[in-house]
């Protein structure tokens, strides 16, 4: 837990901090969750970097690759990857068909 504020005026905040393991905890399951979409459109993936940090995703007939994060931004977790592409990690099918079409 964190104190911020200013003490010099009586102010003080408590903040929650989320601790690491949790955020590789929660990342992970939200790779896991793309996964299983991009698996059922006949792309192939695995996860990859340090804590399994990072979901690697090949198209079987191109070769093609993409890394995907799942990062905490602001109010929620997105999924981010190559050529700009961004969604929060509830549309994991939308971004499994954009995966799709990018990696063909």
């Amino acid at each position: 837990m964190v104190v911020s504020g200013d003490p010099d005026h009586g102010e003080a905040a408590v903040v929650s901090v989320v601790g690491g393991r949790e955020i590789a905890e929660v990342r992970r399951r939200h790779l896991a969750v793309l996964a299983r979409e991009v698996e059922a459109r006949g792309l192939s993936w695995r996860l990859a970097g340090p804590e399994e940090s990072l979901l690697s995703v090949s198209g079987p007939r191109t070769r093609r690759q993409a890394m995907v994060v799942a990062t905490l931004c602001g109010d929620g977790w997105y999924y981010l990857w190559p050529g700009g592409g961004m969604a929060g990690v509830a549309e994991a099918a939308d971004v499994a068909e954009r995966l799709t079409r990018l990696l063909g």
